[in-house]
């Protein structure tokens, strides 16, 4: 077995065993969190690897999907700018949450579609290329979005202004984006081997990245969970549904075909809560990216499972290929 195939493996056991990864990190960190406190300075910077990820799987042509479908991209985009900010702060107020929590709860709320949303796509027979143009949508306008909704939604709680948010999440998620496509372009042009081998690393690398982020969020958050964590993973499992279910509701209503309708689930429920965890520990505190972290773990659960049904479900399968995770 040869280097590449010894990586792809690799990747494909990261994938498979993904959620595994997650909640055995996740319980050693409770058990022992300095193994992982550590890691929190270099939450963005990991963040902006799993980005430029993202970016090596963009090509010219997921861009002219806008063009293709441009009233379902344009749906799907705003049910979850619309949606999740919204059902993020009505359950702060319903459940009446700590402020830090609520903070947390916003920002994940208030993230762009993770590309966990195109890998479900995939496995439950969505519309891969729908999913890849609303996940870059919203990723790339996450810079002008996400501050505004969580100035707005939590604006009294914040000690940090618009812009110091436009900064950030352009520097750990626009810019990184935009290098990993102008690198496959290049790469694509002169070394396309190279270009595959990256495709082939990049999954795992975003597998241990998020574990990581994970762990390290849950180990500078041992009392609150032991705490508040109640309160937290309610808020978590509720805002998660919600999303998903209203996804579903929406690509209905909107008539879309049975594919599309379970992108649309897919692209609302599913957020970059790495994203959130990472700007909760820059700009607010520990707590704060609590609920992030807990998102990251129980998408990963419910999103499969759906991803399973909608399989078993489906009347006819659509093309195309999975993106990384």
């Amino acid at each position: 077995m040869n280097a590449r195939s010894t990586l792809e493996r690799l990747s494909e056991l990261a994938n498979t065993y993904f959620v595994g990864l997650v909640l055995l990190a996740s319980a050693a960190a409770l058990v022992q969190p300095d193994l992982f406190t550590w890691i929190a300075p270099y939450i963005s910077p990991l963040l902006g690897l799993i980005m430029l990820g993202m970016g090596l799987t963009l090509q010219p042509v997921d861009f002219r999907r806008l063009a293709e479908h441009p009233r379902d991209v344009a749906i799907g985009a705003l049910a979850q700018w619309l949606i999740m900010p919204t059902a993020a702060y009505a359950l702060t107020v319903v459940l009446s949450l700590p402020p830090e929590l609520a903070v947390g709860v916003i920002l994940v709320g208030a993230a762009p579609g993770g590309t966990a949303s195109n890998v479900m796509a995939y496995l439950g027979k969505g519309d891969v290329a729908l999913s890849v143009a609303i996940t870059t949508v919203t990723t790339l306008a996450a810079p002008l979005v996400m501050p505004a909704w969580v100035v707005a939604l939590a604006g009294e709680q914040l000690q940090v202004g618009f812009m110091d948010l436009f900064v950030n999440i352009l520097q750990i998620v626009f810019i990184p984006v935009v290098l990993g496509f102008a690198l496959r372009l290049v790469l694509d042009r002169n070394a396309p081997e190279v270009a595959e081998v990256g495709l082939d690393v990049f999954p795992l690398v975003s597998v241990l990245s998020i574990v990581a982020i994970v762990a390290a969020v849950v180990g500078l958050n041992v009392d609150t969970i032991l705490g508040a964590g109640a309160a937290a993973i309610g808020a978590v499992v509720l805002h998660n549904a919600i999303g998903l279910g209203t996804g579903y509701g929406t690509g209905r209503l909107a008539g879309m075909s049975e594919d599309r309708v379970r992108t649309t689930t897919f692209e609302v429920g599913l957020q970059n809560s790495g994203l959130a965890a990472a700007l909760a520990l820059s700009f607010f505190s520990p707590a704060a990216a609590l609920p992030p972290a807990l998102f990251s773990v129980w998408h990963n659960i419910t999103g499969p499972l759906l991803a399973s049904y909608f399989s078993r479900t489906a009347s006819e399968p659509s093309g195309g290929t999975p993106a990384d995770d």
